[in-house]
């Protein structure tokens, strides 16, 4: 039954290779079990009830890619977005949480609509051959430098912005064991790879940290590695503190101004969101050798509606918007073909409920080699582009490059589709471009100015 329902042999995979592909997935988002309950927290949110809202978010949106997209792609509420949703609306513009959630709740219903019209089918298949490539190559860095930073390997610097840590840290050191040991293991063709490399970074964390040479040390943001289930029942409680709550309609329609101000964070939220979600499925689907000979994702329009759902249905939960994640190549690269890797995702969500200190546990410097090896694995993409013709050459560039210089998938995009539409366009081929493609690009301009 499994067999015919994913068409295991027809996308040439087997059960066991979808369900290590799906662990690994998971362990390389685990991390948002731990970041986007803390981050939300901030806004004043019960973490305990985060936490759960993100798992049965995330458990939700992930079967539904499963069983209606039937892709290896996992979706759990989005980073970048949830800081958004904290920092921005509920602590600079001062509004509730409720507030902010709500805006998700009307987000997701747009894109349940959009979906449904095919308006973001129509999106992804008018983006350009050149920047699907490049997606792929910019998610790749992006990915790689989010692991870097992760284990301490690059660290922030006022003068130069970036600069090497200290490589002797525990952190570091184990991050580039770990980066070898997956390498080695891929190159003789183990089964499980990506998953053995994180699982053993961990393993050798805490053998470091029972000698004494990983130092806990809480208030410089280094928590011990052993799973700690002395407050794991607190973990389940919360949830009828931020499920179904809605703002007073007073904070959202009492005036001429909150009307706005939640349309602008509605509208935030939505571009954000739709432009992440296409540039993680351009990638990972690159990636996975899934476009067709047009550049275009069969069952992208069951893809987003799995993202629209996850979002609608978190937001009634008490999360921010759920997404497609990036760090679904990693499973890609371990072999996952079929929705019964993100199947194995959701399961393994599931389950985290029961074992959340052992997740929690899990640092990120362990799961930052599947991130740097991923990364340089998705890099390959980058030789379809033709560099021999510049006005392919500049846009493929941009988007690659302001993925990871600006910390953002979407904003690589946005860079991307608007320097494709005006070198097209003034070097006298403006019939490469679609009408979708120009619609866009005034969409990306207004967003840079506004």
């Amino acid at each position: 039954m499994v067999e015919k329902f994913f068409k295991l042999k027809e996308n040439k995979t087997t059960v066991k290779t979808e369900i290590l592909a799906g662990i690994t997935t998971f362990m390389t988002m685990a991390y948002i079990l731990a970041v986007n309950p803390d981050i939300l927290s901030a806004a004043g949110m019960n973490k305990h009830g985060v936490f759960v809202a993100t798992v049965l978010a995330s458990v939700i949106a992930t079967v539904v890619m499963a069983f209606v997209a039937n892709y290896p792609f996992a979706l759990a509420p989005g980073m970048g977005l949830n800081a958004f949703f904290a920092f921005t609306v509920c602590g600079v513009m001062g509004y509730s949480w409720q507030f902010a959630l709500f805006a998700v709740f009307i987000e997701g219903i747009i894109f349940l609509i959009l979906t449904a019209f095919n308006v973001r089918e129509a999106l992804f298949n008018a983006i350009p051959q050149c920047m699907k490539y490049s997606v792929s190559a910019g998610i790749g860095l992006f990915i790689a430098f989010l692991g870097f930073k992760g284990a301490g390997v690059i660290v922030t610097n006022p003068d130069t912005f970036l600069a090497l840590g200290d490589m002797t840290s525990p952190q570091a050191v184990l991050c580039m064991v770990g980066v070898i040991l997956i390498v080695v293991l891929m190159k003789r063709n183990v089964t499980g790879a990506v998953l053995i490399g994180i699982v053993a970074t961990y393993l050798l964390g805490i053998v470091a940290e029972l000698t004494g040479w990983y130092v806990v040390n809480p208030d410089a943001g280094v928590y011990s590695l052993i799973p700690n289930f002395a407050g794991a029942e607190g973990l389940f409680g919360g949830l009828s503190e931020v499920a179904f709550k809605f703002p007073a309609m007073s904070e959202v329609f009492g005036s001429v101004e909150s009307i706005l101000t939640f349309a602008t964070v509605v509208f935030s939220f939505l571009f954000v969101d739709l432009f992440d979600t296409l540039g993680t499925l351009i990638g990972v689907a690159t990636k996975a050798d899934y476009l067709d000979e047009n550049g275009q994702l069969p069952r992208v329009k069951e893809a987003l509606f799995a993202d629209a759902v996850g979002t609608t249905a978190g937001a009634l939960l008490g999360t921010s918007t759920v997404t497609t994640f990036v760090e679904s190549s990693a499973g890609v690269i371990a072999g996952g073909r079929t929705g019964l890797t993100s199947l194995s995702t959701a399961v393994c969500f599931g389950l985290a409920l029961f074992a959340a200190p052992i997740f929690i546990a899990i640092p990120s410097f362990a799961t930052a080699p599947a991130l740097i090896v991923v990364g340089i694995l998705m890099l390959e993409s980058i030789v379809k582009v033709n560099f021999e013709d510049i006005t392919e050459a500049l846009p493929a560039f941009l988007t690659l490059a302001m993925m990871p210089f600006t910390a953002s998938i979407s904003e690589g995009i946005v860079f991307g589709g608007i320097s494709y539409v005006a070198v097209k366009v003034l070097t006298g081929k403006a019939k490469d471009v679609s009408i979708v493609m120009y619609i866009m690009a005034l969409l990306f301009v207004l967003k840079l100015i506004a």
